[in-house]
């Protein structure tokens, strides 16, 4: 029998992501736990498994596509289960025999519903319904809200009686669709770019803007991007069926590209729409992903914490001889032994001076949060964008244990496949931009942190001895940023100058540890 994979809970708060790659394909024997795919989200590339032995059916989408939690990802015959018996023809001559049931999944009704009343069903099981007809009428604790089927079919099963409450993410109803019927193949296209298309003159009358009770047709995170670009989205024209409106339609409307305006459109869209370029053409990629969420961190930092910035140099000299004496040795026992591990781990023991430096304030600044674990963060520059991982617990931890920690974490990051958990809880932040080239920087806050530092390129720069004479000395640049709300920059000073001492003199580093 074919059974629909739907998409589960991927992390906190995701609600979609992008598929990133099939690992299989229609026709394959697959066992439980191989993996199917590999989907993007805004925080990491995730392997997404089979949950029985089977044989794939189908794929919902294609390389690129937009893929919604909670919804059909792909369909399989499932070992050892029987194959759905046909339909007598006298019974329901039209109904095909590869017909399959699928669940209506109660989708999100408004931003912190997680329940919602059932009022009234609207259809009842056996019925014919058609796209877009209402289905029901639910009762939030906002408003009454009237959920509409997504496909044609027949419904199968009601999973609620009236005055039940139903729960959101949850089964709602189930249907019996066609066997040419493709869950995702009518929204498919809201997903994937769209060509270019040769502007019309728009036509005098406003085009037809459709509403159910007062109100447009679009789903809950279309009206919050709606809300979020200060657009009434009564007044979009939507380019879905029976008007619905979606987010590409927001954004047409925002450029003032709807088609849908009135007679004097034209001369607004002119002045609002860029010159052509005389040669050449143009590309529009969207961002979304790990880069969304990177560039809404990086605003959300760069606008609420006032930074400021320290800059030192320090000499390695000392500890580069260090490492090499020990490098060898070490990599016998598989354990990489670069910089990082003597930098993070004495970054902990400075912290243990100035807790201040690992702890994060509210955004109405009237508390301070401290820590007791150093969970200490390392930018990387992954395949997939900008990655944090952090290592927690550092002040436990030998400089050993930190080395494989960071190699396990780096190579994982660069692969975009490090665990949302080791992207979560970091207290304070080290970015080595020196490994790509640059002395030094102005690193942003990794909020809610209070501060990081950015390490510049290794340089061989002649230095006065304690003789007066010019030597050759290791020397990297150091470039800190702060949260001037609760780090002055006398404390950032001292602070540097502690995690300084620990790298200029390694012996000083290891009689601080515990």
């Amino acid at each position: 029998m074919s059974k629909e994979f739907i998409l589960p809970d991927i992390g906190e708060g995701i609600v979609e992501c992008e598929l990133v790659e099939w690992l299989v394909n229609v026709g394959d024997e697959v066992k439980e736990d191989q993996p199917i795919c590999d989907v993007m989200t805004d925080k990491a590339l995730v392997q997404i498994p089979a949950v029985h032995d089977g044989v794939i059916t189908q794929l919902h989408y294609a390389k690129g596509d937009i893929a919604k939690v909670h919804e059909p990802l792909f369909a399989m015959d499932v070992a050892g289960e029987a194959p759905a018996p046909a339909s007598n023809a006298s019974d329901s001559g039209s109904a095909p025999a590869a017909a399959h049931l699928e669940d209506f999944i109660l989708p999100d009704i408004g931003e912190g519903i997680v329940e919602c009343e059932i009022v009234e069903w609207l259809v009842a099981e056996g019925d014919e319904i058609k796209e877009d007809q209402a289905v029901c009428d639910v009762m939030t604790d906002k408003a009454l809200v009237q959920i509409p089927a997504k496909y044609d079919g027949v419904v199968e099963k009601l999973y609620y009686q009236k005055g039940d409450i139903a729960q959101v993410h949850s089964p709602l109803f189930q249907m019996r669709l066609g066997a040419d019927h493709s869950p995702k193949q009518d929204e498919l296209a809201v997903h994937k770019p769209q060509p270019v298309k040769e502007n019309k003159a728009p036509s005098a009358q406003p085009a037809t803007v459709t509403k159910v009770n007062g109100k447009a047709v679009a789903s809950p995170a279309v009206r919050r991007r709606a809300r979020e670009m200060d657009i009434d989205i009564t007044q979009v024209p939507g380019s879905g069926k029976n008007g619905r409106v979606f987010k590409e339609d927001l954004e047409r409307f925002a450029q003032g590209n709807t088609g849908a305006t009135q007679s004097s459109a034209p001369a607004q869209a002119e002045q609002s729409t860029p010159a052509p370029v005389s040669s050449g053409g143009t590309r529009v990629e969207s961002i979304r992903g790990m880069k969304a969420a990177m560039a809404k961190q990086m605003v959300a930092s760069v606008s609420t914490i006032p930074h400021f910035t320290y800059s030192d140099e320090i000499d390695l000299t000392d500890l580069i001889a260090l490492r090499k004496s020990l490098k060898d040795q070490y990599a016998k026992q598989g354990i990489k032994l670069t910089m990082m591990p003597f930098f993070i781990k004495a970054l902990s023991l400075a912290i243990k001076e100035f807790p201040i430096l690992n702890s994060q304030v509210n955004d109405e600044c009237t508390e301070i949060t401290y820590f007791d674990d150093h969970n200490i963060g390392m930018a990387v520059d992954s395949k997939l964008g900008l990655l944090v991982p952090n290592i927690k617990q550092c002040q436990n931890k030998s400089i050993v244990d930190v080395a494989q920690a960071v190699t396990q974490l780096t190579d994982a990051a660069r692969e975009g496949r490090v665990s949302p958990n080791d992207l979560k809880g970091g207290t304070i932040s080290i970015s080595n931009i020196g490994a790509i080239g640059g002395t030094t920087a102005t690193p942003i806050i990794n909020k809610p942190e209070v501060a990081i530092v950015a390490l510049g390129k290794l340089q061989h720069l002649p230095r006065f001895d304690d003789k007066g004479n010019v030597v050759s000395r290791a020397i990297m640049q150091v470039s800190w940023s702060g949260d001037h709300r609760v780090i002055d920059g006398g404390t950032i000073a001292r602070f540097n100058n502690l995690w300084k001492s620990y790298l200029e003199e390694p012996a000083k580093m290891m009689m601080a540890m515990r």
